[in-house]
C-alpha cells in the first residue's frame, strides 16, 4: 500500500508541475501575441493617411463645365488614392453634376 500511495503522490506532483508550466507558457505566449498585435496596429495607424479635408470644393453657382470637370478629376484622384469610398465618390459626383 505505501508503494501505491507513493506512486499516486508522484503522479500528482508531476501532473501539477506540468500544468503550472503549461499555464505559464500559455500566458507568456499570449502576452507576446498581444504585443505583436499592438505593434502591428500602431504601424498600421502610422502608415494610414491623415484624414482628408472636405472631399471636393463646392460647385460654382454658374455651373461652368470646365470647373465641374476639374472637380470630377479631383474626386477621381481622391478615389484612386483611397481617400474616398465608392459611395462617397458617387454622392459627391452626383452633387457636382446636379449643381
Amino acid at each position: 500500500m505505501p508503494g501505491l500511495l507513493r506512486g499516486v503522490a508522484r503522479t500528482a506532483v508531476v501532473a501539477g508541475t506540468a500544468t503550472a508550466v503549461s499555464n505559464r507558457v500559455s500566458r507568456r505566449q499570449a502576452g507576446r501575441w498581444a504585443e505583436q498585435d499592438y505593434q502591428q496596429q500602431a504601424a498600421a495607424q502610422a502608415a494610414a493617411p491623415p484624414p482628408a479635408a472636405p472631399a471636393a470644393p463646392a460647385a460654382p453657382a454658374g455651373g461652368d463645365m470646365d470647373s465641374k470637370l476639374a472637380q470630377l478629376q479631383q474626386l477621381g484622384a481622391l478615389k484612386d488614392q483611397g481617400v474616398l469610398t465608392d459611395a462617397e465618390f458617387e454622392a459627391q459626383k452626383a452633387r457636382i453634376l446636379a449643381g
